[in-house]
C-alpha cells in the first residue's frame, strides 16, 4: 500500500523553546489541539523526552503513542503504537526559528493504510486535524509567550 504524506504549517510570534516545550509536555495538548485527554503511560527514557508513551483521547479514538526524537528548539517526532487504523504513522514536527523571534512550525506525517483504498480518506481527515493542531500550537505558543501572559 502506498505512503500517504501530511504536511501542514504555521507561523507563531513565540520563541522555538515555547513552542518545543508545548511540544514536549503533553498534557499541553488537549489545550491547543482538538485532542480530548492526555495521559502518560510511561516516562521519557531520557531528559530530552524520547521514550515517553502518551495515550490520546478525542471520543471514542484511542491513540498511544511513544517519542522517538527531541531536539530542544528544533525537533519533535513520534510514532503511533496503537489506534487508528493505520500503520508505520510517524510524525516530524520541526521548528525553524524566523528572523522576528517567531517560530515556522511544520508538522510532517507519513503512515500506510490497513485498509486497501482507504489511504486517501485517512490522509485528506489527518490533513484537516493535524491543521487545527498546528494552528492551535501556534496561536496557544503566542498568546503564553506574549509579554504579561497569564501563565497557564
Amino acid at each position: 500500500m502506498a505512503i500517504q504524506d501530511i504536511d501542514v504549517t504555521a507561523t507563531t510570534s513565540a520563541p522555538a523553546h515555547a513552542v518545543h516545550a508545548l511540544l514536549r509536555d503533553g498534557a499541553t495538548w488537549p489545550t491547543w489541539s482538538p485532542l480530548g485527554s492526555f495521559e502518560l503511560e510511561r516516562p521519557a527514557e531520557h531528559p530530552d523526552g524520547v521514550g515517553e508513551i502518551r495515550i490520546f483521547r478525542t471520543g471514542r479514538i484511542r491513540n498511544r503513542e511513544q517519542v522517538v526524537e527531541s531536539v530542544p528548539g528544533r525537533r519533535l517526532s513520534y510514532v503511533l503504537l496503537e489506534g487508528m487504523a493505520i500503520r508505520d504513522y510517524r510524525a516530524d514536527i520541526d521548528l525553524t526559528e524566523t528572523e522576528n523571534g517567531g517560530t515556522v512550525i511544520r508538522w510532517h506525517s507519513t503512515f500506510r493504510a490497513k485498509v486497501p483504498g482507504m489511504g486517501g480518506i485517512y490522509r485528506r481527515s489527518l490533513t484537516s486535524f493535524l491543521q487545527q493542531c498546528v494552528d492551535g500550537l501556534a496561536d496557544h505558543a503566542a498568546r503564553i509567550s506574549s509579554p504579561g501572559a497569564p501563565a497557564d
